[in-house]
């Protein structure tokens, strides 16, 4: 019993290693793209951001995006030979799963996208076209 366990905590650790996956083409995007493409952007909009700068004027900044998760694991009383077994126990476990899309910004310009902690990046996170037509109204 105990290696099923441990077979299965394994499989799940693969599973969510496997679907957090960064891809090069998605942070080489950022580079050189003004700041406003950031500030429209409709993903990034949705997340808590934190902003700093460093004393030579790079702002950084963190959009946070996590999630709570909680797993809980029974097993239920059956009956043992006509009798109701009573003997029944829960465990739960809960966890935070974060992705810190950490944005390095110098003079209104995006130089660096890093991404640290369990994030997954596609095509959805690039720069949109949207800061260009408010740009041009």
């Amino acid at each position: 019993m105990n290696s099923l366990k441990l077979t299965i905590l394994l499989v799940v650790a693969f599973l969510m290693t496997a679907c957090a996956t960064v891809r090069k083409q998605d942070l080489d995007a950022w580079v050189g793209i003004p700041v406003e493409a950031l500030d429209t952007h409709s993903v990034f909009l949705t997340m808590p951001v934190y902003k700093s700068t460093t004393s030579s004027g790079v702002e950084v900044r963190n959009y946070t995006n996590s999630e709570d998760v909680a797993r809980c694991f029974s097993s239920a009383g059956g009956r043992n030979g006509g009798k109701h077994d009573h003997s029944v126990f829960t465990t739960c476990s809960t966890s935070r799963i974060v992705c810190n899309n950490i944005f390095y910004i110098k003079d209104g310009v995006v130089s660096e996208y890093a991404p640290t902690g369990n994030c997954y990046t596609d095509a959805t996170v690039q720069p949109q076209t949207r800061f260009l037509r408010l740009r041009a109204q």
